[in-house]
């Protein structure tokens, strides 16, 4: 029988890469598009701020009011932020290494703050809280005040910003598994210690990644915030607001004066976020 002879020459290779000029007409647009709506609104922002000089621009970020809604929007986060860090440390750790009934509810609730718009969060909580609301005559029997002061915007940002640390750990702490903990448990550690020594050092980036969203975004929010405040000059208005009130009453400059403080947070969240990316991918790699 006749030896088969099998053709030792290799087969062409198909040709899947993209023509260079579609990766550049594509590049371009994306570029182009990314100068428009990011880069270009950005520097309008600190070219009107400081259209009338530096003087005025300063007067704008530390006219009292300006102040008072600085000094409420970092007290917010404050709050805020450390509240939804133990909340999400919590949940993750929960949902990914453990399984118990109501789980899935848990997630859903997790999810919930990213479904619902953030004007009908705050209506919400004046419906529950407020004067009218199911439980506003028996806190205004006991002289407690909720909306249109400091707990109610608290309670919209933390509302808004819930899910944040949970859905960015939650992924993490899954694909991690449990072989880590289980090991230094069979080796005696204690709960905490598992924690502290074995848990939190594989999840600190990315727990960092959290907390900065987090933090922008309490930062940042207006919606819920609008609702609950009262837009009371001073008192109830963050950093948002005031701009919105500035604007509203034709002081442009003073409004973008403000709004570029909010540009900068933006950037230096951005550049954060941007390393944390960064460091996380290098661990990974190593």
């Amino acid at each position: 029988m006749d030896r088969l002879v099998f053709s030792q020459r290799p087969l062409p290779r198909r040709r899947t890469a993209k023509p260079d000029w579609v990766r550049l007409a594509l590049g371009g647009l994306a570029l182009s598009f990314g100068a428009l709506f990011l880069v270009l609104p950005l520097i309008t922002v600190f070219a009107e701020a400081l259209r009338r000089g530096l003087g005025p621009y300063l007067g704008a970020i530390t006219e009292p009011d300006a102040l008072a809604a600085v000094r409420l929007t970092l007290t917010v986060v404050a709050i805020v932020v450390p509240l939804n860090t133990l909340f999400g440390l919590a949940a993750a750790w929960a949902i990914a290494k453990y399984r118990f009934p109501g789980r899935s509810l848990l997630l859903s609730l997790i999810e919930l703050p990213l479904a619902v718009s953030p004007v009908i969060s705050g209506l919400v909580y004046v419906l529950l809280f407020g004067q009218q609301g199911l439980l506003g005559p028996w806190l205004l029997a006991h002289d407690i005040k909720i909306i249109f002061a400091l707990p109610g915007i608290v309670l919209a940002t933390a509302f808004v910003t819930f899910a944040y640390v949970a859905r960015e750990l939650i992924p993490l702490m899954q694909a991690q598994g449990r072989e880590e903990e289980e090991a230094a448990l069979t080796l005696g550690a204690s709960g905490w210690q598992i924690f502290w020594r074995v848990s939190l050092p594989n999840i600190r980036w990315g727990l960092l990644y959290g907390v900065v969203m987090c933090n922008a975004r309490a930062m940042g929010e207006f919606g819920a915030v609008a609702v609950v405040s009262g837009h009371i000059r001073g008192l109830t208005t963050t950093m948002p607001l005031h701009v919105e009130m500035l604007y509203n009453e034709y002081q442009t400059a003073a409004a973008f004066a403000v709004a570029s403080l909010l540009a900068l947070l933006a950037l230096f969240t951005l550049l954060a976020k941007s390393l944390l990316a960064w460091r996380t991918r290098h661990e990974h790699l190593d």
